[in-house]
C-alpha cells in the first residue's frame, strides 16, 4: 500500500499539478491537491470528535511549542485504493489506568477490544500471515498483538486491518500525568468506499 502511496504523491507532483492550500481563517493548516482521479488532504486539524472517540475529560491537546500540537490528518484517495490516517496527541494530569479504563468502554462500540503492550507507539499490533490466509476467504483481517508483547506504552486496538481505532496511552513521568494519542487508520483497495 505505501508502495502505492508513494507512486501517486511522486505522480501528482510530477505533474505539476497546482496545490490548493486552504486556511479559512482558522488555527489549522492544511492542503489540499485535487486532479481528475485523485485528492490529497495533508493537514493538523484532527482532534478526537473527528477520529471517532470522545476526549477524555480534562485533557488537553500534547503542545511541544506553540506551532505543534501533534495532530495529523491525512487522506488520500485514487481510483487504485484510498487511505484516511486522523491522529491527535493529548495530555492529562491522571493515570494511564484511567483513562485505559475510559477507552476500554468507548473503544467497544467498535467491537472486540484488543490490548497490547510495546516499547513505543504504533509497535505491537501485527497481522499475521496465517491470519491473512483465513481472513481473505471472509474479508476480516483481525488484529493480533506481536508475539513480545511488552513494554510501559499500552495499546488498545479494535477494528480490522483495514478500519481501526486505536488508543495508544504512555505513563511517562508520573508527576505530570500521561500522554495518549489516539489514532484511526482506513483503507480500501480499488472497490470500496472511505
Amino acid at each position: 500500500m505505501y508502495r502505492h502511496l508513494a507512486s501517486s504523491l511522486v505522480l501528482i507532483f510530477t505533474l505539476g499539478i497546482p496545490v490548493v492550500a486552504q486556511n479559512s481563517g482558522s488555527d489549522h493548516n492544511h492542503v489540499d491537491i485535487q486532479t481528475d482521479s485523485s485528492s490529497l488532504h495533508l493537514g493538523d486539524d484532527a482532534d478526537a470528535k473527528k477520529i471517532g472517540l470522545p476526549l477524555y475529560p480534562g485533557a488537553k491537546l500534547k503542545s511541544d511549542d506553540k506551532d505543534n500540537h501533534n495532530q495529523a490528518n491525512l487522506a488520500l484517495f485514487t481510483e487504485a485504493f484510498g487511505m484516511k490516517l486522523l491522529v491527535a496527541s493529548y495530555v492529562s494530569s491522571d493515570s494511564p489506568d484511567k483513562i485505559l479504563d475510559f477507552y476500554r468502554d468507548k473503544l467497544k462500540r467498535y467491537g472486540k477490544v484488543l490490548e497490547c503492550h510495546t516499547d513505543k507507539h504504533g509497535g505491537d499490533v501485527d497481522v499475521h500471515e496465517d491470519d491473512k490466509k483465513d481472513s481473505k476467504s471472509s474479508g476480516n483481517k483481525e488484529l493480533k498483538c506481536d508475539d513480545n508483547n511488552s513494554g510501559p506504552v499500552t495499546e488498545l486496538k479494535v477494528g480490522t486491518e483495514d478500519d481501526q481505532h486505536i488508543v495508544a496511552v504512555d505513563p511517562g513521568d508520573a508527576a505530570k500525568g500521561s500522554t495518549f494519542a489516539l489514532v484511526y487508520v482506513h483503507t480500501r483497495g480499488k472497490k470500496g468506499e472511505i
